[in-house]
């Protein structure tokens, strides 16, 4: 990985959503977003990305994803967890970067973002996430997102929301040189 830049930071503080409009360019080839004490409002919630191209708007490019986690619990249980009902092939949802963060006090999650070439218009603009979360049920997870956008027009803004309700949290974006 090359050097971070920070480009901007923003603050969610009881938010439904938090979108970067602005600093996705032709600047840098990667970019990255760094997620730190993301708390959602709602039990058992999820964050969610989305994107537009360039002079698009209603965050819904076609996304081919996958999702996955490693799991282990505060009893000692650990596993590796698949479902394909979070992934998307050819869909315009908003894929998932982490499942199930609870609300309590010592329940969050942070982690990070990164796209590959969103200025590109010849190729897809990929992305993988890596994250990290105590869960509702009382678990640490490690969960990862890949995928990309099937689009060859720029990826120039990117949207943040939680499945159930608010959050709180800092969002920081970098390109990295």
């Amino acid at each position: 990985m090359g050097i971070p830049t920070l480009i901007s930071t923003q603050t969610a503080s009881n938010d439904s959503a938090l979108a970067f409009t602005s600093g996705i360019d032709s600047t840098y080839d990667e970019y990255m977003f760094v997620f730190t004490d993301i708390a959602p409002a709602d039990d058992n919630s999820s964050i969610q990305f989305q994107a537009n191209a360039s002079g698009q708007s209603g965050y819904n490019e076609i996304v081919t994803s996958t999702w996955w986690q490693a799991r282990h619990s505060e009893g000692d249980d650990t596993d590796l967890y698949y479902d394909g009902t979070y992934d998307q092939a050819q869909g315009t949802g908003y894929p998932f970067l982490v499942l199930g963060t609870g609300n309590g006090a010592d329940e969050s999650c942070a982690g990070t973002l990164q796209l590959f070439s969103p200025s590109n218009t010849t190729y897809v603009t990929h992305f993988y996430s890596r994250f990290s979360n105590y869960n509702s049920s009382d678990q640490a997870m490690d969960t990862f997102t890949a995928g990309y956008f099937n689009v060859t027009a720029a990826i120039t803004e990117i949207n943040f929301k939680c499945a159930l309700g608010n959050f709180d949290g800092v969002i920081q974006l970098y390109g990295i040189s």
